[in-house]
């Protein structure tokens, strides 16, 4: 009951949110750091990205390069609402986006990888739409960036990710509801 992708992405808000010691030595693992308008302490944030250096995760830092360049980030995540150009940051951007004009706004800002956001049904009450696992896959047929489902991906249709045609997933809450999942997952 394994999961088998090549990346996995792992949003948190701040650095106490996910103990990394319950995640083993990977390359596959990248960790979004995404602030929500609540700055940490740098020092804080450059001993992160230390132990996730150790750990061989990559990290990011969600909507803001001059703190993703402070700290030596491996990249830098562009949210679906930031409309703001970084071709040049490295060449290393992850966008994320709900909806073909989205990805299509991501692909011109020079992001190489997007998330695409509600594989499943969530339980959040204003969000009731999802894609589903046969509209991703004609979405991803449509563009040769990565796209990478996330949203409501629990224990229960952990499975079905194995139908996607994606080389990666991306988990938000579940991993702060059950750490447990990440040893089905990693």
């Amino acid at each position: 009951m394994f999961i088998i992708k090549t990346n996995y992405y792992l949003y948190i808000e701040n650095t106490i949110s996910i103990n990394l010691d319950h995640l083993r030595k990977n390359k596959k693992i990248t960790i979004i750091y995404r602030n929500n308008g609540i700055l940490e302490n740098r020092t804080k944030l450059n001993a992160f990205k230390k132990k996730c250096k150790i750990k061989d995760f990559k990290f990011y830092i969600a909507n803001n390069h001059k703190l993703a360049k402070s700290c030596k980030a491996d990249g830098l995540y562009i949210s679906s609402h930031n409309k703001k150009n970084y071709r040049l940051f490295n060449n290393n951007l992850i966008g994320s986006a709900h909806n073909f004009k989205e990805i299509y706004e991501k692909i011109k800002q020079g992001c190489n990888t997007v998330i695409l956001s509600r594989l499943f049904k969530t339980s959040y009450e204003n969000k009731k739409n999802f894609l589903g696992v046969t509209k991703f896959n004609l979405i991803k047929r449509n563009y040769f960036i990565d796209l990478v489902p996330l949203g409501g991906i629990t224990r229960n249709n952990l499975l079905k990710l194995n139908l996607v045609m994606s080389k990666g997933l991306c988990l938000l809450s579940e991993v702060k509801k059950k750490p447990t999942i990440s040893n089905r997952l990693f």
